[in-house]
């Protein structure tokens, strides 16, 4: 039955799996106050902070969104909200750890790191000792597989890495964890490595080679007769749009709209 209601989740849009009774959640969100700040959480959805003052250009943005659970002794920890707003060169993300409590309330929120926020949220749902273990979650097949994992560790036959990485393997299966290349974190334009060289030497291998693309290019134009042209030489300014500063009127101060002389 908990493996239906996840597929039936996962056709709505929702989490492809988990804890079932957590997702009785999915559609609600719960506020949180800290200094100036307002958190607000959305099981399933997003991690959201606004800032609350008078000021023009408060901020209000995205902390995270939905993207996987945190698993550790095979145990549902928390819940990581991923790709939010750009944060310098990176997006910003939440987790969200799940703890026991009298009533679903959002009961904490930090920033450990820079653009990295931690929650606390707590719910009645978590506080029986067996609501939140994973195996009990898994379709059938993933838990015969599991078993032959554990059978296998007892025999020797793999290592306790092996072990960690073909647990690690179904649990991406099951849609709980993404791939390491679904997690490798989104380059934002503009960051450190935007410009990909790190070195002179990597500067000058990739000039040789778009020099050599340069040549099968112009190579192939020629071949069928098509003319090309160099482009026509231009100011750095130019290339990034701006055009060379004018020396200003004595007239026309900082502020002042220069309509002084038709007055």
């Amino acid at each position: 039955m908990a493996a239906g209601l996840a597929r039936l989740l996962l056709l709505l849009g929702l989490s492809a799996g988990g804890p079932v009774h957590l997702f009785r959640l999915s559609g609600k969100c719960f506020s949180l106050v800290e200094s100036t700040y307002k958190y607000e959480f959305c099981p399933f959805h997003n991690v959201t902070q606004h800032e609350q003052t008078f000021r023009w250009n408060a901020y209000s943005g995205i902390l995270g969104i939905w993207h996987e659970w945190e698993i550790a002794n095979n145990t549902f920890t928390g819940m990581w909200m991923r790709d939010g707003d750009a944060c310098r060169s990176r997006s910003r993300q939440s987790k969200v750890e799940l703890a026991c409590g009298k009533s679903n309330r959002l009961a904490h929120v930090s920033e450990p790191s820079t653009c990295v926020y931690a929650l606390t949220f707590e719910t009645p749902l978590v506080c029986h000792p067996h609501a939140l273990l994973v195996y009990p979650t898994l379709p059938e097949a993933l838990q015969r597989q599991w078993d032959q994992v554990e059978q296998d560790l007892a025999d020797e036959l793999i290592t306790p890495q092996g072990h960690e990485k073909l647990l690690r393997t179904l649990f991406e299966d099951a849609g709980y964890l993404k791939t390491p290349e679904e997690n490798e974190p989104t380059q934002l334009e503009g960051g450190p490595d935007s410009l990909g060289f790190e070195t002179l030497e990597n500067c000058r291998k990739a000039h040789k080679e778009l020099s050599k693309e340069i040549k099968r290019l112009k190579g192939l134009l020629t071949q069928h007769g098509i003319p090309y042209t160099r482009p026509t030489e231009t100011s750095n300014l130019e290339h990034l749009g701006h055009e060379t500063p004018r020396a200003k009127s004595p007239e026309q101060l900082r502020g002042d709209p220069g309509l002084r002389g038709s007055l």
